[in-house]
């Protein structure tokens, strides 16, 4: 996104294209005729009409650099308020978002705001979240995982001032968020209205970090007591058959948050220590099935996960891969003599 200007003393998503800009100076200087030429002056030409076509398919980031191309599409985008009803701030542009910046991309839905999806946005707090919700009391999707700096409490109140006002509220998640205890998300379940007894949609591990903005509402909290250690952590079901056709205890058994149930990170089934495979090249615990049928890592013959494909490289002339440990040390870590 490139440098921003300052606006009273925080850092503005929405710079405003001064008239002497480099870039206005181009575009004079391309629409200005030659010299002798006797050529009619020409006016800048209008951004084709299927751009305006695209500016609801945008993300944030793609949308804050349109903003900036020309003051036709910075109007287009600054004007429709349709195009922030949904705001999904990620990665790498959590960092930059303050509670002012959170406040001024949220007011160009002019109250109207339905999702708001903050993923690790370590700089926002209670205070900027509060302000958001009070602007914008028909929020039915809130998502703040890993905003570290909010706090159970705060997160509390948000949810508790939009029940006061509409009541629309139908998806949170906020794991990652510290301090929730039991009695939170005994309160946070009584104002989204979930009964104990409901039943939910099956939660499994490795569906946790995907953000499903349009996804199923069976599940209004992503969030559970572990029926093994009774704390609040994201709690899982159980992806086996031989499980899930059980009605009996085993259900119950294989369910809980992954410091007491081990999970494969392939299949996301439970997982016995004598049903573990051999080591994997990234951290997930592989169940024995899974780790048989994984490609192999060409030097230290371990599998790898297809989250942790990123950090292969493909041998020349063979249809084998290399993890990252053995492309940095030639052999895995673990056999190093430290």
């Amino acid at each position: 996104l490139g440098s921003s200007p300052q606006v009273g003393g925080a850092t503005s998503l929405f710079p405003q294209p001064a008239s002497n800009t480099y870039r206005e100076k181009m575009e004079i200087s391309a629409t200005r005729p030659a010299e002798g030429a006797g050529a009619a002056s020409q006016e800048p030409a209008e951004p084709h009409g299927a751009l305006y076509l695209v500016l609801g398919y945008l993300r944030l980031p793609e949308l804050l650099s349109v903003h900036r191309v020309c003051s036709s599409l910075r109007d287009a985008v600054a004007g429709d308020r349709l195009l922030w009803r949904d705001v999904l701030v990620e990665p790498p542009l959590s960092g930059r978002i303050t509670d002012g910046a959170l406040l001024e991309v949220t007011s160009r839905a002019g109250g109207a705001l339905r999702t708001l999806a903050l993923v690790k946005c370590w700089r926002v707090t209670d205070a900027g979240l509060q302000r958001v919700v009070q602007d914008n009391p028909g929020i039915t999707k809130l998502h703040v995982p890993g905003c570290v700096h909010l706090t159970a409490e705060g997160v509390l109140r948000a949810v508790r001032s939009l029940a006061e006002r509409k009541g629309n509220l139908k998806q949170l998640r906020l794991n990652g968020v510290s301090s929730i205890t039991k009695r939170h998300l005994g309160i946070l379940n009584s104002v989204l209205k979930v009964h104990p007894q409901q039943d939910l949609k099956p939660s499994f591990y490795g569906d946790w970090n995907s953000l499903e903005l349009h996804g199923s509402e069976n599940r209004p909290i992503d969030m559970d007591v572990c029926p093994k250690c009774e704390s609040p952590r994201l709690v899982f079901d159980c992806t086996r058959e031989k499980c899930r056709l059980t009605k009996g205890g085993h259900w119950t058994e294989c369910r809980g948050c992954f410091f007491c149930i081990a999970r494969c990170g392939m299949c996301a089934g439970c997982v016995g220590f004598q049903e573990l495979g051999e080591e994997s090249a990234c951290s997930h615990l592989l169940c024995l099935d899974c780790w048989l049928q994984l490609p192999k890592c060409h030097t230290c013959n371990r599998p790898y996960c297809p989250g942790h494909g990123n950090s292969l490289t493909e041998c020349s002339g063979s249809s084998g891969f290399v993890c990252e440990e053995c492309q940095i040390y030639g052999v895995p870590f673990s056999a190093l003599d430290l």
